[in-house]
Formats: structure tokens, C-alpha cells, sequence
């Protein structure tokens, strides 16, 4: 018996982390064996449950599914492929290799999850796939149609979006061809509608220029106040003052939302900076990142936007403490059997807190019920190292009657987004090529070259590091903090006064 063997293959992509990597689909079909249908290649139970799948969407596509022995290999086996978006490129090796089809697909890169009529569903990953394609050189990548709008951003490649598997059959069959999808110019020129504004904030004047400087540098923010003093309002307002996002931090964020399907199909592309609120029981990997396939956690879904975590010494212990390696290198670093993922988390931290257990302890206007070691234990769940990471520490007073009741405005959001704006663009012309876009990014060498004193704030500086006690780390980010005051007041050296204001931020160290 002569045993007639037809190979296939096809080429797809793997997400690991955030990045992504070719995947090469080898389906091989015995003719004259028993019929048998198996996946190798190191597949997970999703893509095992493809074959079904692929079986079920063939069929009903009146299309011929082979009824031999097929084998359908992944490639490079030491890789973990997971998900259901080798349906479509498995499909499509089975009817080449049963000669459905003929047709060079040697350039084109295939993902998708088929249902079992054919018809093709949202898959997650498609924007780090589809950038991996275009670095690859590969000259056309088919996904599925609800995912157009979420690849249509990136250009030197044909996208085309796939409604069906019978859609993909007749474009190669020439019986009705698929059009490439047009390029999506990303448009960031427009105002968006915010729940609150600064304006509708009564008293509350320092902590709102706190917060401008935290805008305008990507400082890290706690506040600190009684309950009711609006330190929750202020942190929810922020968003409304930070500048627009660049294209390049739009496609960074929209690749961290795509692998962790998070996307909305409607308008899936990310185009403004995101604000996460993490409850405070959630857990170290919910907040780090993690899993046994790593997924990002909640400081890379704030990657290049705000993390407010609200009454934060009621966050567990560890899972704060894991906050100080992303905080000081704007990346976490996860590791499993598996591998090694590394997911961005350069985020703005705002956090709230009150003063004590009961919240009372610096109010005018109630008792403390607390005693001093309740009050001492209470603040101690935040530790040293965590604070010195903080470069602006604010306190909330409370706001007298006269101020509720006051119905006149204050300044409002756009115009302090203006002086935000006008002093981050600054900063991104300053570090034009250096792969940073904010003050708080730069390395101590940075600061040394951009954070120049003149003799009287370099002496102001020096007596302020013996008199609060500054760590090294505590000294780089209070020249950075008065970098960013000098960009919001158009100077081009660090003035004494500055200084000074930086200095009204740090708390003494212990």
C-alpha cells in the first residue's frame, strides 16, 4: 500500500506577554491512514478544542473536510500556544492540504477563532500580532472583521478583516476578492467630556497645584486628609488635566488592552490615558500582574495613564511592597515555569489615605477617637521605601461652610490641561530621542544634566536634604519635581523658588 502524504502550511502568531512571535502551522494529511485528527506542539486545552471547531465551520461552510489522518503540528513546539486563534490558519492548512485550495500563501499571516458556521469571532492579541507580522516582513495578515478597527491603525501592511471562512475560500478562489482595510489616522485634537472638572472643587488650592505638577511630570501623589475633604473628588478629576496621549503611548496602551481582552469592539483603539481604581482587596496578581499564563495586572492597564488606589493603607502589605520595583523602573517583571514576561507600567500614582483609623486625627471640626498607638500602627502599614517613592505628599484640610457654599468657580480643567500640555510637550522636546516623555523618567545621570542650581538653590537644596533627612532617592526626585515646576512657569533654569515648592512636598524622613 502506497501511503500518499499532503503537507501544509500556514502562518500565525503567539502573544507571550505583550510581544509577539511567529507561529508556523504544519498540517500533514495521510490519505491512506486510519482518520484520526491531532494537534501537537506544546497546545493548550483551547486549541485543543479547535478541532471541533474547525471540523464543524468546514462543513458548514460546504466545504470538504478531509477524513484521513491529520496531524497538525505548531511550531516551534517549546512554545505555549493558548487561545482559540489558530482556528482560522489550521482551517485554511487542512483545505490546502486536501487541495481545496491552491493558492501561495507564503507572505500572508491568518488568526481568528471560527464559530461553528464558519463565521469568525473577536480574538484577543491582534494588534501585537499584526505588528509582529509587519516587522517580520510579511506583506498581508487576514483577521477577523470585528477586529478591523483595532489594526486598522498600523500601516506598511494589508490588513484585510475576514466576516467568514467562506469569505476567505472565494477571495483566494477569485470569486468575490477581500479589499484591504484603510489605514486609521489616529486623531488625539479633540475635547473630551470628563464626569467632573477642577472648577466644581471648592478650597482644596494646594493640593490642585499638586496635582498640576503631578500632570505636567508624571509625579506620584498621595493625599492625605479627614474623610469628606474631597481627596477621592481630586483624584477623579485628575484625568481631566493630563495631556493628550502621543500615537506611539496610544499603540503601547492599546497592546496591553488587546492581550488582555479589554477592548471594546465599538471604538477599540485607546485615545485617551486610562485611570484604574483598584479596590483594595484586590489581590498581589490582580494588582502586579501575573497568573499561570502571565497577564498584565492593573499598574500596566495604567501604563502611560493614572493608578488611584484609594485608602491605601487598607491595601495588603505585600501587595504594596511589590509597587516599589514598577515604581522606581516603569516595568514589572513576571516569571513562571513557562517563562519570563516583562509588561510597562509607567503610571501615575495617586493615592488617598486618611490620617489615622477613624480619620479624625488632624480635623478641626471632630475628636479623634483614636490613641496614639493606634495611630502609629495605622500609619506604619505604609512603609519608608514605599513613601520615599512619593513625590509629592499633600494634605487635604477640611473645607469651612463658607466655602460649600460658595457657588462661584475656580479655574477650570482646560485651562490647567493648557499649562499642562504646553509644559509636557517641553519635556518631550527636551528628551527628544532618549525614549522618555516625562520628567519623572529621567536617570540620575538625566538629572544631572538637566537639573542645573544656581548658587542660591543649590544651597537652599543642601540645607533641605541635612534638615528633612533626604535619601539619595528622595534628593533625584525633588530635583525633578522642581524640573517640572520650572516647565509649568516657561523656565528654561531651576529657580530658588522652585525649589521651594518642591520642598513644601516631601515629607521629613524618618
Amino acid at each position: 500500500m502506497i501511503l500518499l502524504i499532503m503537507l501544509a502550511k500556514v502562518f500565525s502568531g503567539a502573544v507571550l506577554g505583550l510581544e509577539s512571535v511567529p507561529i508556523t502551522i504544519e498540517v500533514d494529511i495521510a490519505s491512506r491512514a486510519l482518520p484520526h485528527f491531532q494537534i501537537v506542539g506544546l497546545a493548550d486545552k483551547a486549541v485543543e478544542e479547535s478541532k471541533e471547531r474547525v471540523r464543524s465551520a468546514i462543513q458548514n461552510s460546504s466545504l470538504d473536510f478531509p477524513i484521513h489522518k491529520i496531524t497538525v503540528n505548531l511550531a516551534p513546539a517549546d512554545l505555549p500556544k493558548e487561545g482559540a486563534l489558530y482556528d482560522l490558519p489550521i482551517a485554511l492548512g487542512l483545505l490546502l492540504g486536501n487541495e481545496s485550495l491552491k493558492v501561495a500563501i507564503s507572505d500572508c499571516l491568518f488568526l481568528g477563532e471560527l464559530s461553528l458556521d464558519g463565521g469568525l469571532r473577536s480574538t484577543p492579541g491582534v494588534l501585537p500580532i499584526a505588528l509582529m507580522a509587519k516587522d517580520q516582513g510579511f506583506k498581508h495578515i487576514f483577521i477577523p472583521q470585528v477586529n478591523a478597527k483595532e489594526a486598522a491603525i498600523i500601516s506598511g501592511i494589508a490588513i484585510y478583516a475576514v466576516p467568514s471562512l467562506k469569505d476567505l475560500v472565494d477571495h483566494f478562489l477569485g470569486v468575490k476578492k477581500l479589499v484591504p482595510i484603510p489605514e486609521e489616522k489616529l486623531d488625539f485634537d479633540f475635547d473630551t467630556d470628563y464626569e467632573s472638572d477642577f472648577s466644581d472643587i471648592k478650597g482644596q488650592e494646594s493640593a490642585k497645584r499638586a496635582l498640576e505638577i503631578a500632570a505636567a511630570g508624571s509625579h506620584n501623589v498621595l493625599l492625605k486628609g479627614s474623610p469628606g475633604s474631597g481627596k477621592t473628588l481630586l483624584a477623579r478629576t485628575f484625568p481631566s488635566i493630563l495631556p493628550k496621549l502621543t500615537e506611539d503611548e496610544a499603540i503601547e496602551i492599546t497592546k496591553i488592552y488587546s492581550v488582555s481582552n479589554l477592548l471594546s469592539l465599538k471604538d477599540p483603539v485607546i485615545k485617551k490615558r486610562p485611570f484604574r481604581s483598584p479596590h483594595h482587596t484586590t489581590s498581589h496578581i490582580g494588582l502586579i500582574g501575573g497568573g499561570t499564563r502571565p497577564k498584565p495586572g492593573e499598574i500596566s492597564l495604567a501604563h502611560r495613564g493614572v493608578l488611584f488606589l484609594d485608602e491605601i493603607p487598607e491595601f495588603p502589605r505585600h501587595a504594596l511592597e511589590a509597587l516599589r520595583q514598577p515604581l522606581e523602573d516603569g516595568f514589572v517583571t513576571v516569571s513562571r515555569a513557562s517563562g519570563t514576561s516583562h509588561f510597562p507600567s509607567k503610571f501615575t500614582l495617586i493615592a488617598a489615605c486618611n490620617p489615622c483609623p477613624c480619620g479624625y486625627t488632624l480635623s478641626n471640626s471632630r475628636k479623634c477617637l483614636c490613641s496614639p498607638h493606634q495611630i502609629s500602627q495605622y500609619q506604619k502599614r505604609l512603609s519608608g521605601p514605599f513613601l520615599d517613592r512619593i513625590d509629592l505628599h499633600v494634605f487635604c484640610s477640611d473645607i469651612p461652610a463658607n466655602k460649600l457654599s460658595d457657588y462661584a468657580l475656580g479655574e477650570n480643567s482646560k485651562a490647567i490641561r493648557q499649562r499642562v500640555q504646553k509644559a509636557r510637550d517641553t519635556q518631550i522636546v527636551r528628551f527628544n530621542g532618549a525614549k522618555i516623555t516625562a520628567n519623572s523618567e529621567m536617570s540620575n545621570r538625566e538629572v544631572k544634566k538637566y537639573c542645573l542650581l544656581d548658587e542660591k538653590s543649590h544651597q537652599l537644596l543642601t540645607q533641605a536634604v541635612s534638615t528633612l533627612g533626604l535619601s539619595g532617592r528622595g534628593y533625584y526626585r525633588l530635583l525633578k519635581v522642581s524640573r517640572t515646576i520650572a516647565d509649568l512657569a516657561e523656565s528654561e533654569n531651576i529657580q530658588v523658588n522652585h525649589v521651594a515648592e518642591a520642598l513644601q512636598y516631601r515629607q521629613k524622613d524618618n
